[in-house]
């Protein structure tokens, strides 16, 4: 997919860097009606209405896709109706419309188009955006939307231009690299879909001015640098100061920037090899 660039007649315009959405997405189609609902802003605050995500709030107003990230529906033959752009995440959706009159959406692989058809289950070839479990897929193989338990639906890969690869089958266990480089241990129960997630070019994107990001529901963020010393850690000094401590602070003294933050003894045990191990 390609990124243009636009041309500056107004001087926001001139960093601005985007992907050419009329050779990759389906022209003129609204969203399927009965597959889309509002979405409530959450301006980052959990359900005790405390702000656990810095740093969001407002944004343009959108409808949810429901997106079948679970792929259940076996045997039955789908048809790529439309490859749409989806404001909740940053991978495009495909429109499936099912022989038996169905229609879900589902995450879009690279190299999919209008027209393809689909289909989940064991008995499924081994074809772009075909769903199986990963105990009939071949070594070797590109995938994503990998489920971590069995009927739960897709957890893994599904960012735009992500994907893992199935690099062995042991005892119940399938070993995958993941995007960042990690092994992990997935049982071969679980699903997972054949390709890579499209829209790929998406790291190039350039917004160009800080109102088309306020568009997106992020709000400024001020650095620790250029704050008092009682609002930051950072904070203080004439001029540009470094921070002055072995490493970098959030504002409550916290550890951050590389710190680990991730511990989860129920899944990091199936972990082999983490992202940052040689």
């Amino acid at each position: 997919m390609a990124i243009i660039r636009l041309k500056p007649v107004e001087p926001t315009f001139r960093h601005v860097r985007k992907p050419d959405f009329r050779a990759a997405l389906s022209q003129g189609n609204a969203p399927e009606k009965s597959l889309t609902h509002g979405l409530k802003k959450q301006s980052g605050r959990n359900n005790q209405g405390k702000i656990t995500s810095r740093h969001r709030g407002g944004g343009h107003k959108q409808l949810y896709r429901e997106i079948d990230f679970s792929r259940y529906k076996e045997g039955v033959t789908g048809l790529v109706a439309t490859i749409e752009y989806d404001p909740n995440r940053s991978c495009y959706i495909s429109l499936i419309q099912y022989k038996d009159g169905e229609k879900r959406y589902i995450l879009s692989p690279k190299g999919l188009n209008v027209g393809d058809e689909i289909v989940s289950g064991k008995n499924a070839e081994i074809k772009l955006g075909n769903s199986l479990p990963l105990r009939h897929i071949p070594m070797g193989t590109i995938l994503h939307n990998i489920e971590m338990l069995p009927g739960l639906g897709g957890k893994l890969a599904r960012s735009a231009g992500a994907s893992a690869q199935l690099i062995g089958k042991e005892g119940k266990y399938a070993q995958i690299r993941m995007p960042s480089g990690e092994l992990r241990l997935i049982l071969l129960e679980c699903r997972a879909t054949i390709g890579q997630i499209g829209n790929d070019d998406h790291m190039k994107v350039k917004y160009g001015k800080a109102g088309r990001r306020r568009n997106m529901g992020w709000r400024p963020h001020v650095r620790g640098l250029a704050q008092n010393p009682r609002s930051h850690p950072h904070g203080g000094g004439e001029g540009g100061s470094p921070i002055g401590m072995p490493a970098p602070n959030s504002p409550w003294g916290k550890k951050t920037l590389g710190n680990k933050t991730r511990n989860n003894a129920r899944t990091d045990r199936f972990i082999i090899k983490h992202k940052n191990e040689k």
